[in-house]
């Protein structure tokens, strides 16, 4: 029976790691793993290296995804570890900014969807040159923030004045609140369906805590990798 101390199979990698025998070999050929000796018949000798080389990946991957997993690893074997950690920092980092965003974005949200729109008058609407002083942009800003579906005024037709009811305008200000926060046009357009069917702070509430449960996993694989990476640097080919 294999050990870590003495020669694996790929499939024996394959089985620890949780990979295919294909995607060990893959994982091989992008750097991801050292190179395997071969045996006098052909056969890939891999060792401890190898193994703790393909966990770090796996769990760099859910942390950082699989392009900057690939980075990290590959300097692992290729590069003075000061650049290794200087990686794994930035790594960090971004999760703490996340975090930081979430936190002021949940904040933000909680506020301004909380405000009435019921009773309104037609008057209460506001042009696009009106809202974009209240909120302190550019009207250019509300204009893109329309072509991407974000929010939406009332137009009878393509050439007419974009009009924004009390409930447009709340849209408009979540997304200038989550924009400053660190949201992407693409994140925000997936948020704001929900927001629209009621306008309901548990909606916002559900969407930002699926992004807090998702930080926390990506810093939960990041602890995972260090320690995987910590046996690569002790281990030998």
């Amino acid at each position: 029976m294999s050990t870590l101390k003495s020669a694996l199979r790929t499939v024996d990698v394959a089985r620890r790691a949780g990979y295919s025998v294909q995607q060990v070999r893959d994982l091989e050929r992008d750097g991801v793993l050292p190179p395997a000796t071969r045996s006098a018949s052909g056969y890939r000798i891999y060792r401890e290296i190898h193994l703790h080389s393909a966990l770090a990946y796996r769990a760099l991957a859910v942390g950082t995804g699989p392009i900057e997993a690939k980075r990290i690893v590959r300097a692992v074997h290729e590069r003075p570890l000061p650049d290794v950690l200087a990686l794994l920092d930035a790594a960090h980092a971004r999760l703490d900014r996340e975090r930081t965003d979430l936190r002021l974005a949940k904040e933000a949200a909680a506020a301004i969807s909380a405000e009435p729109v019921e009773d309104v008058r037609p008057s209460d609407a506001m042009s696009v040159s009106e809202l974009a002083a209240a909120l302190g942009v550019r009207p250019s800003t509300l204009r893109h923030w329309d072509a991407e579906g974000l929010a939406v005024p009332d137009r009878v037709s393509p050439r007419d004045t974009r009009r924004y009811s009390p409930a447009q305008t709340r849209d408009a200000r979540i997304v200038h609140q989550l924009r400053g926060a660190g949201y992407r046009i693409d994140q925000l357009r997936a948020l704001l369906p929900d927001l629209r069917r009621g306008h309901r702070s548990e909606d916002i509430e559900a969407a930002l805590a699926a992004r807090d449960d998702s930080i926390t996993a990506r810093s939960r694989a990041l602890l995972d990798a260090g320690a995987a990476l910590s046996a690569v640097l002790g281990a030998t080919v």
